[in-house]
């Protein structure tokens, strides 16, 4: 097996093992093709903001992805969060870069709990005053 560098990406409920090696442009998420997994097009271009913030063309890297959890969107963050820090491990100068585009940093918003007497998180029952 090739060497490759792990890096470990969580978003909201969802949590992303990414595997990056040397390679021919695979780009493999559960088994599925990455353009397949995630459809739409904003999410494929967020995933890639790694590869341009490190000047690294996507056909020179193999990408392999276990996620887990979550909905689209956060499967998609967990996904970019984890390819950044697998480019970091490969190479610690990337780390500059990538944190100036914003990519390293997980982003710690999650679900409010529910509240006892409230349907949600904050949105209360309808006052009545009769």
């Amino acid at each position: 097996m090739a060497q490759y560098y792990e890096g470990i990406g969580r978003r909201k409920e969802s949590s992303a093992r990414v595997r990056v090696m040397a390679g021919s442009g695979k780009f493999v998420i559960n088994e599925r093709s990455a353009e397949e997994y995630f459809g739409r097009m904003g999410d494929m271009h967020s995933i890639m903001l790694a590869f341009n913030a490190v000047q690294q063309d996507q056909n020179n890297f193999d990408v392999s992805v276990k996620v887990l959890g979550g909905g689209v969107s956060g499967q998609a963050e967990s996904v970019r969060l984890g390819l950044a820090r697998a480019f970091v491990k490969m190479d610690e100068n990337n780390q500059p870069l990538l944190r100036k585009a914003g990519l390293i940093s997980r982003d710690p918003r999650v679900k409010e709990r529910k509240k006892p007497g409230l349907k949600r998180a904050r949105k209360a029952p309808t006052y009545t005053k009769r």
